[in-house]
């Protein structure tokens, strides 16, 4: 005898049937990675930090100590961390708008030198005469350092402005050059023979083949690029004076006020990761994660 088959649900039925809520392992199974690497990356760096602050405090603290310990730091320019965007007229301005000041130097800078990188390196990777014509200049002028400059911009643009922007250009240009060019340069072969194949044109060639495969590299001599265009500024911006971090790093150190100083490197040092990490970022969105990390 055939089994007799039960009818089938209808579908309202099935439709309403409740689903059922996730369990509690559900959600911990979930949870609990997620908090395993926020801890692993977090505590280590943060135990680290409080270890050096404690060696620092316990070093600085004797009577023969030329430092100030992280205690009297924080009660001496407790108004720097507090409230860095006050405005008391005149130069005194808290850090915040003294990093302002310099970002918008670097961020025109930085611009001026990646347009210009990224084209100088495409036109020399993509071209053998660019190359032998341009490389040996381009090896001579990026072994300059970048303050040696700084008294060829002053005399040539007479404002300090303009003199900032283009130290930062000109120590930012060489690697974003330089990183481009060896990126158009390992293009695959395989790319190469298959836009014969289609007979793409210069300009679908560049725009489709080359552009995305020297993607990483361009972006990895513009992390290179920025870091460089962050540090030349504060050097810069120790000479020329005006409002800017590196000018007050100076300041503070003509007032002898060593608690400032350190205040602002901090500050240096968390404007400028933040910069790299923000490059980084743009890198692997626009290269879908073949940039360097």
């Amino acid at each position: 005898m055939n089994a007799i088959t039960p009818p089938a649900a209808p579908a309202e039925t099935l439709a309403s049937t409740p689903v059922a809520a996730p369990t509690a392992p559900r959600l911990a199974s979930r949870i609990l990675p997620k908090l395993r690497h926020t801890a692993n990356v977090v505590v280590p760096p943060a135990l680290l930090v409080l270890a050096l602050l404690g060696i620092w405090e316990y070093a600085a603290s004797g009577p023969d100590a030329s430092l100030p310990p992280p205690s009297v730091v924080w009660s001496s320019a407790g108004e720097l961390i507090t409230n860095p965007f006050y405005d008391r007229g005149g130069l005194d301005k808290g850090l915040g708008l003294h990093l302002m000041a310099s970002l918008e130097r670097v961020a025109v800078g930085f611009t001026l030198s990646a347009i210009a990188g990224i084209l100088l390196g495409m036109l020399v990777g993509s071209s053998r005469l660019a190359m032998r014509a341009l490389d040996p200049l381009f090896q001579v002028l990026r072994t300059v350092p970048p303050l040696a400059w700084l008294p060829l911009s002053l005399a040539a643009f007479r404002e300090a402005q303009p003199s900032a922007i283009f130290v930062i250009f000109i120590t930012a240009v060489w690697p974003i050059i330089i990183n481009s060019a060896v990126g158009v340069r390992n293009v695959p072969q395989d790319y190469r023979n298959v836009a014969r194949v289609i007979r793409l044109s210069h300009f679908d060639w560049f725009l489709r083949i080359v552009v995305p495969a020297a993607a990483p590299y361009i972006f990895t001599g513009l992390r290179i690029g920025v870091g460089l265009s962050w540090l030349a500024i504060i050097a810069a911006e120790m000479l020329i004076g005006g409002v800017g971090i590196g000018f007050f790093v100076w300041d503070a150190w003509n007032s002898s006020n060593l608690a400032d100083i350190i205040v602002a490197l901090v500050y240096i040092g968390v404007v400028g990761f933040l910069l790299d990490r923000l490059i980084a970022f743009v890198g692997h969105a626009v290269t879908r994660g073949t940039a360097a990390q």
